[in-house]
């Protein structure tokens, strides 16, 4: 019992921010009339598995960052829970729809997005992990693309690492679609964790990039307004940032497609 009660401190004073502004126009007719994160797996919405999971491991601040139909959004509870609004959610990607957060993204920090479902694992591994920023990282991830037609591997968010270990870590060299299945470790699951001080930065790194102007391209992407969390990622890597991969073996599952949804519900079981 001791041992149980340390792993629900892990999360005690980290914040939890999900991303779920998005319309999720690929999981109609399920996101006609709510949300992406309130579609069901299983009987439960999504954004319920996750705060379970969250849960499990003490996190118990949250902020929901929400656009399409926000005011549809029901968390499981509602204690610890408060909302941001993204006014410009149809005009955004994900990275603007996060610093919409505003002062609320401070500290330490896991950042998900809203429309994957992972085991409680994956949370205590981000929290036992001590790098300035972790990421979690499935090694498994290709067996989860077989007979996913709607959802190719092209979209898949693929991690490069180093070849050896600095220590407990193995740092992240590129993340994101731009990355080809060839010599990659993982795809990145849209779970990370990140501290402080890192938190501060890459705000830094954000500010630089709106200063620079919302129309000007950033890492990968055609524009800021486009632009995804991980080219806000690769940009601080490239400056020296390091990012821990943390490792998980299956049991979490993207829903971004009717199709995802047929085929998760026979999956998620814990």
């Amino acid at each position: 019992m001791r041992g149980l009660n340390r792993t629900n401190q892990l999360g005690a004073g980290v914040r939890a921010i999900i991303i779920a502004a998005g319309q999720g126009t690929r999981l109609r007719p399920f996101t006609d009339d709510r949300p992406k994160c309130m579609v069901e797996i299983a009987g439960v919405p999504m954004l319920h598995h996750q705060m379970r999971a969250l849960r499990a491991n003490g996190v118990e601040e949250f902020v929901i960052i929400r656009g399409y139909l926000g005011d549809r959004i029901r968390p499981d509870r509602p204690e610890g829970v408060s909302f941001v609004d993204n006014l410009h959610f149809a005009e955004h990607n994900i990275l603007m729809s996060l610093f919409s957060a505003g002062p609320e993204l401070v500290g330490d920090c896991i950042v998900a997005y809203a429309d994957i479902v992972y085991h409680p694992d994956a949370v205590r591994a981000l929290l036992h992990c001590e790098a300035p920023g972790a990421l979690i990282v499935d090694e498994r991830w290709s067996a989860a693309y077989a007979g996913r037609t709607d959802h190719p591997i092209s979209e898949a968010e693929l991690c490069l690492v180093e070849r050896s270990h600095h220590g407990k870590h193995r740092y992240i060299q590129q993340v994101g679609k731009q990355v080809g299945p060839e010599g990659a470790l993982g795809e990145f699951i849209g779970l990370c964790r990140l501290r402080g001080p890192l938190v501060a930065r890459l705000w830094g790194e954000y500010l630089a990039a709106e200063a620079r102007g919302r129309d000007v391209p950033l890492c990968a992407a055609k524009s800021l307004y486009r632009a995804y969390f991980t080219d806000l990622l690769n940009t601080a890597i490239s400056h020296g940032e390091s990012l821990a991969a943390v490792t998980i073996q299956g049991r979490w599952r993207e829903i971004d497609t009717v199709q995802d949804l047929e085929r998760a519900h026979a999956i998620v079981t814990w």
